[in-house]
């Protein structure tokens, strides 16, 4: 059992280089949409350049998440936790050191490899090392301290941006990852599936979940990439365009029949007979598709139409992740009084409300006027979804499937900010210079947020028709406090039974 104390010297040193880690990941999902101006001007980038930026990065990530985890079971999870910040903060130098957009482009897919390796297992450190009974606190802390990182996050990139200048927006994780990789190594203890029947959660034939399915994560990350592709492509209408997306979808296909033969797939495709668990599943693409393209447009027209400075568009949409931050435990524990459904259709219409606030944000637009008020309503409609989200997801199956359940709907997440970031500009007109241009961006930036309000009213529609009781049943801190928008929290595939006693749940009933 482990047995490391929370208030032991190793066990802060446990918890330090896990948020380091984890923060460094978070910290470039939020940072990089305020350095796109900036990063095109500099490059000579067009508007295909800045969502490759972005989507490089995520399509990476999404596709070998779970394989990360998978990874962390069968060869020690410290390994490939510092394997994955060293992996990281390489790519995070080339990215910062990169001639072109090109470059810069294909060291943030390497980034995101680091990123899918580092995420998973900053929590399973912390659920395999210490004693269950400080694991809920260091988990808790972890998560505050996360959410902290993404709190700041924009409004340090902002300031790097205006003041040393865009490239150490990725710079700054190279000196994180020399201070978190010596700390790991000799204060943080080993762990693997197979040491403890408290650090696996496993199946009923007792094998980890979800096995080193290396050709399963290969397909997941082509099919997304050459979807990307053809979505940011779609403009020019070449018969290479066509060819990705066809590609795309033989890949996804391929993806789904690999899964479903395999013996020990990355995503078991039965933990989907369960019915709230795919309906919640529903509901995040179309909540995280919406965010995704928000967070993805507002920074830039914040700065290219508005005015401000990378500084103040960081901090401008600051509010909406303290709100979650400050707020979320709140939210948990009246979704729990009440159940999910309330939550989960609210949530959604609250932020969509928010999105088009937005539509005031124009030329010289005013923060108090035009801007707090959009922000500050799509945070408290965040706040009122994100945690019921996490909680009802992991409820929806078996106990020991909860860590599975919360990568998929993660990865999920991820995929759809991705594809959103992709198909905007296709779907609203934006063309390859419209950042250049403040009247063409503003015009399409409206279009933009009316496409992600009705996204977010499509998944309040789905959960008020879809969710039941009974309510989340999740007690645990990592649903709870909670400060990113690019993703619902991570929850760790290991010690389920440790951390949620109860009866098991047969994963394919729906108890609605």
């Amino acid at each position: 059992m482990p047995d490391v104390r929370l208030a032991s010297p190793q066990g802060r040193w446990i918890l330090l280089t896990t948020v380091l880690g984890s923060s460094m990941a978070m910290l470039d999902s939020t940072v990089v949409n305020v350095a796109l101006p900036r990063i095109g001007r500099d490059l000579d980038a067009g508007l295909a350049a800045l969502q490759w930026t972005v989507n490089a990065y995520m399509v990476t990530l999404a596709g070998l998440i779970l394989l990360g985890g998978s990874l962390g079971d069968r060869y020690g999870r410290r390994k490939i936790f510092v394997v994955g910040v060293v992996w990281f903060a390489a790519a995070s130098l080339l990215c910062g050191l990169a001639p072109n957009a090109e470059v810069l482009v294909a060291a943030r897919a390497f980034q995101g490899v680091g990123g899918a390796l580092l995420t998973p297992g900053s929590l399973a450190l912390i659920q395999a090392s210490f004693h269950p009974d400080d694991r809920g606190r260091a988990v808790g802390l972890w998560s505050g301290f996360g959410g902290v990182g993404a709190a700041v996050g924009p409004f340090v990139g902002g300031w790097l941006v205006d003041g040393p200048g865009w490239r150490w927006v990725f710079l700054l994780n190279v000196p994180l990852a020399a201070l978190c990789v010596p700390v790991a190594l000799r204060h943080v203890p080993e762990s693997d599936a197979g040491s403890s029947r408290a650090r696996g959660a496993e199946s009923a034939e007792g094998r980890p979940h979800g096995g080193f399915d290396v050709l399963g994560a290969v397909l997941a990350a082509l099919s997304l990439g050459l979807v990307t592709y053809a979505l940011i492509e779609a403009g020019r209408g070449a018969v290479v365009v066509a060819v990705a997306a066809v590609g795309g979808v033989a890949a996804g296909a391929a993806f789904l029949y690999v899964e479903r033969h395999r013996p020990d797939p990355m995503m078991p495709l039965d933990v989907f007979a369960s019915r709230q668990f795919t309906a919640v599943n529903l509901v995040t693409l179309c909540v995280y598709a919406a965010l995704g393209g928000f967070f993805f447009l507002s920074a830039v027209q914040l700065q290219v139409v508005a005015g401000y400075s990378a500084l103040g568009a960081g901090t401008a949409l600051l509010p909406t992740t303290v709100l979650m931050l400050l707020l979320s435990a709140r939210s948990g524990e009246l979704a729990d009084r009440i159940g999910p459904r309330i939550p989960l259709t609210a949530g959604p219409l609250l932020s969509a409300a928010g999105m088009l606030l937005m539509l005031r944000v124009g030329p010289d637009a005013s923060y108090p006027a035009d801007v707090l008020p959009a922000v500050l309503v799509l945070g408290v409609g965040l706040v009122t979804l994100v945690a019921p989200l996490t909680a009802t997801v992991l409820a929806s199956v078996d106990v020991a499937r909860a860590g599975l359940a919360s990568g998929i709907n993660n990865a999920a997440a991820r995929a759809a900010g991705l594809v959103a970031v992709a198909a905007l500009p296709v779907v609203t007109g934006m063309g390859e210079e419209a950042y250049r241009s403040a009247t063409a961006f503003d015009d399409a930036f409206g279009r933009a947020m009316v496409v992600c309000a009705v996204l977010m009213v499509a998944g309040a529609a789905i959960a008020f028709a879809t969710v039941r009781p009974p309510g989340p049943e999740c007690r645990r801190p990592e649903c709870r406090t909670h400060g990113s928008v690019t993703a619902p929290p991570l929850e760790g595939v290991r010690a389920r039974r440790n951390l949620a006693p109860g009866p098991r749940r047969d994963p394919g009933k729906f108890d609605g």
